[in-house]
């Protein structure tokens, strides 16, 4: 990511933990839940960023981890997180197992600017998301919808099955209104539902497929998911004659 100059007294304090307290949990899909953390002491972020979650055991132990904030940051002081349960996975175990609305946690602040997107930056863009990868670009399509923005904005999300598809009505919903934003899914393990959805992983074809529904160039593009997924994706875009200067990516995972 970009380096940030933390000599401020904002940046400085956007590093430190605070105590955050679960509010609700909603499932998105059977292996992920939105989880709404209300900070002891509210903080601002920008559509893309994550948050850091940190958990303590009673013997000291601690662990940490980043998950994608899915609110927009107009939506207030409580603060979005999808969290992907992870076979194995400490931190995502707790919060799928263990954690209930009332719970506290810690919760530091995001701090840099690489993957973030505002209706001020224009457009059109390209959001490319696999799997969970599509949370912080339903935050900047979030921060879109209640700014009431039209910039051309186009959506293709690769889910291995249907069911498996996060913020799926919201999506739907945002495509009915036909205001700049369209969208294209594919599963890769699922077949496909509606008329011009795909059923196989993202090639050069569903690239240009999905650049084609832009009424021009892409100011820029964001690309989020596994690592081989966010490498393909970048690779299909740049051989679609997009600049890799245009191209910003945040991956996880192996």
């Amino acid at each position: 990511m970009t380096k940030m100059n933390l000599t401020s007294a904002a940046s400085r304090k956007a590093t430190v933990w605070q105590p955050a307290t679960i509010t609700d949990i909603v499932a998105r899909s059977g292996r992920v839940k939105s989880f709404f953390l209300k900070p002891s002491k509210p903080f601002s972020y920008s559509a893309g960023q994550h948050g850091t979650v940190r958990l303590t055991a009673a013997d000291g132990y601690r662990a940490q981890r980043n998950y994608s904030i899915a609110s927009a940051p107009e939506q207030g002081e409580i603060v979005e997180l999808a969290i992907e349960h992870l076979d194995g996975g400490e931190v995502s175990g707790f919060f799928h197992n263990i954690a209930m609305a009332g719970d506290e946690i810690e919760l530091k602040a995001p701090i840099g600017g690489h993957f973030i997107w505002s209706v001020a930056d224009g457009g059109p863009i390209v959001l490319i998301g696999g799997g969970s990868g599509v949370v912080p670009l339903v935050s900047m399509l979030r921060h879109r919808a209640l700014n009431k923005s039209n910039v051309p904005v186009v959506l293709l999300y690769s889910s291995r099955e249907w069911d498996e598809m996060i913020f799926r009505d919201e999506i739907f919903a945002a495509e009915e209104r036909n205001d700049g934003f369209k969208f294209v899914l594919t599963t890769t393990r699922d077949k496909a539902r509606r008329k011009g959805d795909h059923e196989r992983r993202i090639d050069a074809a569903m690239i240009v497929e999905t650049l084609a529904k832009l009424p021009g160039a892409p100011a820029q593009c964001f690309v989020c998911g596994s690592n081989p997924f966010v490498e393909m994706a970048a690779h299909h875009l740049m051989d679609a004659n997009v600049s890799p200067k245009i191209i910003r990516t945040e991956r996880f995972g192996v």
